[in-house]
């Protein structure tokens, strides 16, 4: 339980700090109030219908404009993830020194209890002597 909670957690917060430093782009053309294309990373595929510009520019032209408009939504990550350790004040770091420094202390491993007699059986009982004496414990 404790192990595949440690996993779970350790999973979700490298997850939470990919998608927070990770940065993109989202695309969008609409012809009137109608999404056309959605491109994420990518320039969005025009629907044809803009208006052609003209190739000679003495002609008098009347422009109209579009019915069709882009637009990119950019979501920027976080690049500044690494705090030094030198910005700190001398509070702060003396508190992450202990802080440290008990947490490895916390899971010391334990001596093994040394028994000196364990590969030694017991002498085999002739009489009971107990039993003979008539003493027991209550």
């Amino acid at each position: 339980m404790n192990k595949s909670f440690h996993k779970i957690v350790s999973l979700t917060m490298a997850l939470l700090v990919l998608f927070s430093t990770m940065s993109f782009s989202m695309n969008m053309h609409y012809c009137g109030d109608k999404l056309v294309d959605f491109k994420i990373m990518k320039e969005a595929v025009s629907c044809g219908m803009d208006v052609q510009q003209a190739t000679n520019s003495c002609e008098n032209t009347v422009t109209t404009k579009s019915c069709c408009s882009d637009k990119t939504v950019v979501v920027k990550g976080h690049d500044d993830l690494k705090s030094s350790f030198d910005s700190l004040s001398l509070e702060h770091q003396t508190f992450v020194a202990a802080l440290v420094y008990t947490y490895v202390n916390l899971f010391e491993s334990v001596d093994e209890q040394i028994i000196p007699f364990k590969d030694y059986s017991p002498p085999v009982l002739i009489k009971d002597i107990q039993l003979l004496d008539q003493t027991f414990l209550i």
